[in-house]
């Protein structure tokens, strides 16, 4: 099998079904993604080898190991058929508003919502390149309370007791439209953090817009050109009081698919669905070719146990509670109820992350240790296997 051809995947719906209405092709598209020079062993780097084609599994004629193409990927050791998860890949990355577990689970007609949950979680996990280049040019950045609306608070910037989430955010501003996006979940708005999320993902040189927060004050001015807009200083101008307009609208928009298409989130799972929407942001002009981003992806990334996506923050958990986590219930950030105690906590140290002890989607974790227990129910319903055929 040669390599994949750049620009190699499938335009609109038919041509997917077209394209993969088996698993033989799905098989070869995917051998073709992860080994494009042809296959190498992975133990001695042979590649003299031949395929057990009863198995599917490549053999070494050096060393005699046996290799299969989803091995060490997000699809290790997988029982779903292949076309379930390129249907999931597809249908998550062009479908503008994205896809729940649930309305998953009746387009592919599978018999377990657990596994379909487990599967888009695993494909979320392969949505991030570790390779990816820094924002640059001008970026706006601001911060953003995720977890909805809270009574008894006291402004924007009260942590003590707030359920929601802080996230970062970083896009480019462009002159017609936006760039690229980063989000992420920070423990607090000061200047150690805030300072660090632009370090990491705003390459210098760079002009940082922001509004009048002093959290931004510490951005290095040898590496970064800051421009701070005071809100309050525009409203008093009779002007629209925006100082990073793309930031807001990238906040509304996320804001709108997480209550629209999955009704919110957990806690414990906000970074990967944040994770999600960056993906899908970024290439947004082209949703197509996020499936075949996808896949390259995926067989680079390192597989990931159940145990670790049911309780992502905390792998040595076993009790988790009935009930979605919030910021307060997740214990992923230490902020501490008594006001008198939090001037001695380590909340004050930006860098001060507990780890999460807290459940999200009991349904899920019930129906995986189901799985686990009952290998059977991982197998599709049959409507699934005649699903590509049905569609051309």
């Amino acid at each position: 099998m040669g390599g994949r051809k750049r620009g190699d995947f499938p335009r609109t719906l038919p041509e997917f079904y077209r394209r993969f209405s088996n698993e033989e092709a799905c098989l070869r598209y995917l051998v073709e993604t992860r080994w494009p020079d042809g296959f190498r062993c992975p133990a001695c780097g042979s590649d003299n080898s031949h395929l057990l084609t009863t198995r599917r599994v490549w053999q070494c004629r050096g060393c005699r190991k046996q290799t299969s193409a989803t091995a060490g990927t997000i699809l290790h050791r997988t029982r779903l058929p292949l076309t379930a998860w390129f249907s999931a890949a597809y249908l998550m990355t062009s479908h503008k508003p994205g896809i729940s577990a649930l309305q998953l689970q009746r387009q592919l007609g599978l018999a377990s919502f657990g596994t379909t949950w487990a599967l888009l979680h695993k494909l979320r996990r392969a949505m991030v390149n570790p390779d990816r280049r820094k924002l640059t040019g001008t970026v706006e950045v601001d911060e953003t309370w995720v977890g909805g609306k809270q009574a008894g608070l006291k402004g924007g910037r009260q942590r003590l007791g707030r359920k929601a989430l802080l996230v970062a955010v970083a896009v480019e501003r462009g002159d017609k439209t936006l760039g690229r996006l980063r989000l992420e979940v920070i423990p607090a708005a000061s200047q150690e953090t805030l300072g660090d999320f632009v370090a990491r993902n705003i390459e210098p040189g760079s002009t940082v817009v922001s509004d009048a927060w002093t959290g931004y004050e510490a951005l290095d001015p040898n590496a970064y050109t800051h421009e701070a807009i005071s809100q309050a200083a525009m409203k008093r101008q009779g002007l629209e009081p925006d100082a990073v307009p793309g930031v807001h609208r990238v906040i509304s928009n996320l804001k709108t698919w997480l209550r629209g298409t999955h009704h919110g989130v957990g806690a414990d799972h906000l970074d990967y669905y944040l994770n999600e929407f960056v993906f899908r942001f970024n290439r947004r002009f082209y949703p197509m070719a996020g499936f075949a981003t996808l896949l390259d992806l995926g067989t680079v990334q390192p597989p990931t146990p159940i145990a670790e996506i049911l309780s992502p923050l905390s792998p040595e958990s076993k009790s988790r509670r009935k009930g979605r986590s919030t910021g307060l219930t997740t214990r992923r950030f230490l902020i501490p109820a008594d006001p008198v105690a939090a001037d001695q906590s380590p909340v004050n140290d930006p860098f001060s992350v507990r780890v999460n002890q807290s459940p999200s989607l009991e349904a899920a974790r019930a129906s995986l240790e189901a799985v686990l227990d009952d290998p059977g129910t991982l197998s599709p319903s049959p409507r699934c296997s005649t699903l590509m055929r049905s569609n051309e």
